[in-house]
């Protein structure tokens, strides 16, 4: 008897030792930087060709209501990383979350941590595009870390280039509209149409050493982060990417409305807008199609990695992500880039592919902050419980689920709140809404042009929202940190 409960025991412990193998995926976090869904042909861009992404959701789940927690970049990576929501640390701005965190793990070193080998290249946390990745002789290593967590990796690999300083053909559209201003790039709507390959830019680079660390590390368990730069502004890729997109006067821009600024609180209207930038209807559309044909770079390196991870045989073995920090204004409202809270630049791509999960579309509103409790969580890993998202995974295997009835983002310099429900989105600006609401009917109003926040019959909704916001706060204030 003694001897069959041995037998027994020891049977079962080879089975939850089996089970664990099989549950430590690898996990290969592919992010791009300033992507919105709506530029992607997955997501029903019907111009802008992304095959290689659209490949990734025809074999994953696309989820339709994913939510960045900042539509500034340095926030929204520090929050996904560390498992905290930034009004949580106090992380508003381009810093690591380390000083505020301690000791506790990020996303990528909880795996390290649990054997995995830990890997970023390029851009996962915060680093300045273009001025942080300028290819410069002789430049300390150092500088191209940006702000960078050491202890989140075992190793980490930068990606310089020469950005906005590449050789081709090139304009400067932002505030110059007689065409004179010198090709000068840093953080402005500059487009070069570039000589040479992929591999003269820093997306082609971080797309062949991902696919040799993927080659090296195949027979060990790995976290590996592919932080691609592309589409953020300057518009750089090999000409050949532009080419589908020309002449640019047949891209077509999307609708405006008369007055559509008239109710949107100062606070609201984006510093990136047409009148600022003094973009007449050709530089719209020369954007337009200049951001189309950065994506169409950034897909094909996307490829490139998807591609090297099926030759080293891994396809079963690794849960892909693909998403983006935050989403980005074409022109929507005459605005550009990021930063506002409306669902252009709030919202994000997501698409996970799990081995053996069915492909799927999914609704429920989710936030990139789900992505460290739901990876640990598929991979067999505890999920640490102090931190603040939630484990999606069950939306894997029946995406008609929800886990969220909102989705919260900040715009930090602004002072701005976004609370996004499936019938409203309510944005205020000052926790004590001293700098404006809007609140959009996103059944009625799905393109966001009418402002209800001062409409008397909806004054108990704005209420409503604002009591919501208030609690949200000192929910996300209540934790672990001190702060």
């Amino acid at each position: 008897m003694k001897q069959s409960l041995i037998i027994i025991l020891c049977l079962l412990s080879v089975s939850t030792s089996l089970f664990s193998q099989e549950k430590k995926y690898n996990v290969l976090f592919i992010i791009s930087d300033d992507l919105t869904p709506t530029a992607l042909s997955c997501y029903g861009n019907k111009a802008c060709k992304t095959p290689n992404i659209d490949a990734l959701a025809a074999r994953g789940t696309r989820f339709t209501q994913a939510y960045c927690q900042a539509t500034y970049c340095g926030p929204s990576r520090a929050s996904f990383m560390s498992g905290y929501y930034p009004n949580a640390t106090g992380v508003l701005g381009y810093k690591n979350p380390r000083p505020q965190i301690g000791d506790r793990a990020t996303w990528s070193q909880h795996f390290k941590n649990n054997g995995y080998y830990s890997a970023r290249v390029s851009k996962i946390y915060h680093m300045g595009v273009p001025g942080g990745i300028e290819y410069e002789e002789g430049r300390d290593p150092d500088f191209y870390n940006g702000a960078d967590d050491v202890l989140s990796w075992t190793e980490r690999f930068n990606s310089p280039g020469p950005e906005w300083m590449a050789p081709g053909k090139g304009e400067n559209l932002e505030n110059n509209p007689d065409g004179t201003k010198p090709l000068v790039g840093r953080n402005t709507m500059v487009v070069v149409e570039a000589d040479g390959d992929d591999l003269v830019h820093s997306d082609g680079k971080t797309a062949v050493k991902a696919a040799e660390l993927i080659a090296k590390h195949k027979d060990e368990p790995f976290w590996l982060g592919v932080g691609f730069v592309r589409p953020h502004v300057p518009f750089v890729a090999p000409k050949s990417y532009y080419e589908p997109y020309l002449p640019y006067s047949k891209m077509v821009l999307p609708e405006q409305v008369e007055g559509d600024w008239d109710d949107i609180p100062k606070a609201g209207i984006n510093y990136k807008n047409n009148k600022n930038m003094k973009l007449d209807i050709r530089r719209q559309k020369k954007a337009l199609g200049a951001y189309y044909a950065s994506v169409s770079f950034m897909d094909a390196q996307v490829g490139k990695v998807m591609a090297a991870l099926k030759k080293s045989g891994l396809e079963d073995k690794t849960i892909v992500i693909f998403t983006s920090d935050h989403g980005y204004h074409l022109d929507e409202h005459e605005f550009w880039e990021k930063v506002s809270l409306r669902d252009e630049s709030s919202g994000v791509p997501l698409i996970i592919s799990v081995p053996g999960k069915k492909p799927a579309v999914c609704h429920s509103f989710v936030e990139l902050l789900d992505l460290y409790p739901t990876l640990s969580s598929l991979c067999g890993l505890d999920v640490p419980k102090r931190i603040q998202g939630k484990d999606i995974s069950a939306l894997l295997d029946d995406p008609t689920q929800k886990v969220r009835e909102a989705a919260f983002s900040v715009a930090p310099m602004r002072k701005g709140f976004l609370l996004r429900e499936k019938n409203w989105s309510y944005i205020q600006y000052g926790e004590d809404a001293g700098k404006g609401i809007e609140l959009f009917d996103m059944n009625k109003d799905p393109k966001q042009f009418t402002n209800l926040a001062k409409d008397p019959e909806h004054q108990a909704v704005v209420d409503g929202f604002k009591a919501k916001l208030a609690a949200k706060l000192k929910e996300l204030r209540n934790n672990d940190l001190g702060l």
